[in-house]
């Protein structure tokens, strides 16, 4: 997999703009049947397809960077909802949030080869792991979580999420995400 061509060079405001997009459109696109086309993600941007490889050389490039920023958006909330709720609370909020990272994690790794979406989930599951272990450090630190809960167990409980469909995710997902909340309390005596 080649590298994104603008990676570490700082980006001009209209072109970190157009990255912007080209990620959001990329993300939204990658959910509708059908494989990915670099054309359709440049016209949704109503940008030229140059303007599309010079970010994006590559389908797959444009695809590992969806996945990329999903992951460090979902790590990133995690610090930002403990700061706004009690741990348990916090943890329940950034379950809600995986949800809609399993969907893209599930669409893009149906879209990539199965090297590369190897690559991109070993890569992945540092990050979320210390977020994982961010939320449930602050829930035992307040009684709130069981003290034997480990961020190893969270991860292997969530990572269903991205093998179901958008109707099965939608029906059980949020019923599922609520027993593991409340497997991961605190047992009253």
């Amino acid at each position: 997999m080649s590298a994104s061509v603008q990676d570490s060079a700082p980006r001009r405001a209209d072109a970190q703009r157009n990255r912007e997009r080209i990620l959001q459109a990329a993300r939204d696109l990658v959910r509708e049947p059908g494989e990915l086309k670099l054309n359709a993600v440049a016209k949704a941007c109503g940008i030229g397809q140059g303007t599309l490889y010079r970010h994006f050389p590559t389908r797959e490039d444009l695809l590992a960077e969806v996945y990329r920023r999903e992951v460090e958006d979902l790590v990133a909330e995690a610090p930002r909802l403990l700061e706004a709720h009690p741990p348990l609370d916090a943890l329940a909020a950034w379950f809600d949030r995986v949800a809609a990272y399993a969907r893209v994690k599930r669409d893009v790794f149906a879209a990539i080869e199965a090297a590369t979406w190897r690559d991109l989930a070993a890569h992945s599951l540092g990050p979320i792991g210390e977020a994982v272990e961010l939320l449930l450090a602050a829930g035992r630190s307040s009684g709130s979580v069981r003290p034997d809960a480990e961020a190893r167990d969270v991860i292997v409980l969530i990572s269903w999420l991205s093998r179901l469909d958008d109707a099965e995710l939608d029906a059980r997902g949020p019923r599922l995400l609520s027993i593991l909340i409340d497997g991961l309390r605190t047992p009253r005596p």
